[in-house]
């Protein structure tokens, strides 16, 4: 029996603009709700395999798949296991999965979603961080002005990145801006974030340092001792 299907106006229509659609099915915050995709024929599709990669490969540019908007708590993520790979709540000892308030951050700190086309290999040890991959998409912080909508599909280009020891796997976090942001234009490496948004890089390596404190889990590590590297 089909789940009843839940309003989805704004992620459908911030969807839509990007030519992908969304279908909600349960409600939020429930352990059946399910975020579907499809095309511009309506056809249901895979955020994970379908959605390309590259927006433009020419630019560099990359599309994201929005999982969390930003200053929300809920742990979203696109599941990789079910058919169609919806987008899920993330669910740990039969608990649905919220980030908890770290002071003096709310939430995530910025729009968090993943590369379509994208893993990190659970048997592939990473040079840099002397672990294996999470068995997940590459993710990625969007750190635009805009707060976007879950299931949004919108187009990056990426400025650095953090190479995460998240409990003993490797956890690339991509950072990245919307090209529709308007300050996109002034943000092309890592140095223009640290330059633009003094602290922001700082307190990005602080949330993933201590976001699973408050689930009693220790301190995560990072390979480079924290530092950014370029694109």
């Amino acid at each position: 029996t089909p789940l009843p299907v839940a309003a989805a106006a704004s992620a459908g229509a911030c969807a839509a603009m990007s030519g992908y659609g969304v279908e909600e099915r349960a409600g939020p915050h429930s352990p059946e709700y399910r975020l579907y995709f499809k095309d511009g024929a309506g056809r249901y599709i895979s955020p994970f395999h379908d959605i390309p990669m590259y927006a433009d490969a020419g630019k560099n540019v990359f599309n994201m798949v929005v999982e969390v908007p930003r200053w929300t708590n809920a742990k979203m993520e696109i599941s990789t296991k079910e058919p169609l790979n919806p987008i899920k709540q993330d669910v740990k000892k039969g608990k649905l999965r919220f980030v908890a308030n770290v002071f003096p951050h709310k939430g995530y700190i910025w729009n968090y979603g993943a590369i379509p086309q994208t893993w990190e290999d659970p048997s592939h040890k990473d040079e840099n961080t002397g672990c294996c991959g999470d068995n997940d998409p590459i993710d990625v912080c969007e750190i635009g002005s805009k707060v976007c909508s879950r299931g949004e599909v919108i187009q990056v280009k990426v400025l650095g990145t953090l190479a995460l020891i998240d409990e003993g796997e490797t956890d690339w976090k991509v950072i990245a801006i919307n090209v529709e942001d308007p300050e996109a234009a002034s943000y092309n490496d890592i140095e223009d974030v640290r330059r633009m948004k003094p602290g922001y890089l700082e307190a990005t390596v602080d949330w993933f340092r201590r976001y699973k404190v408050p689930d009693g889990k220790p301190e995560n590590q990072f390979a480079f001792n924290g530092e950014f590297k370029g694109k």
